[in-house]
């Protein structure tokens, strides 16, 4: 398999492992109780979770292409900002960002950001 694939396949498990960790098992309550205050159901439904999937993948793609032009620290900081940040940005302005889920989100992301560069770094860099 080429090593840009199997740095996108193995980063993107990564990084959906990571998501569905943070938002189904520790933050769920705080989604479902966010939308519920605002009249809202929260999308859980299968495909909704496909979607995020697909999303990962396609963040991960990115964040291996600049990583092949930035060190591992520098790529997690553009990556996270235009994946996190500017989805973050997008949910508050829509009024649907549950309050207090960034004090969880953000470092967290920042690691699982960090941790898939890393992964990218060691398969796709070669010495």
């Amino acid at each position: 398999m080429n090593r840009y694939l199997l740095a996108v396949f193995a980063a993107g498990v990564w990084i959906n492992l990571s998501e569905f960790i943070r938002n189904e098992l520790l933050l769920k309550n705080t989604w479902v109780d966010g939308f519920k205050d605002i009249g809202l159901s929260f999308p859980s439904d299968p495909l909704n979770g496909a979607v995020w999937a697909l999303w990962a993948f396609i963040f991960v793609a990115v964040l291996t292409l600049i990583s092949t032009k930035f060190d591992v620290i520098v790529s997690t900081i553009i990556s996270w900002s235009l994946g996190f940040v500017l989805l973050w940005v997008a949910v508050w302005n829509m009024g649907i960002l549950p309050s207090g889920l960034l004090y969880w989100a953000v470092p967290w992301s920042f690691v699982e950001v960090y941790v898939a560069a890393l992964i990218i770094s060691r398969i796709v860099v070669q010495d």
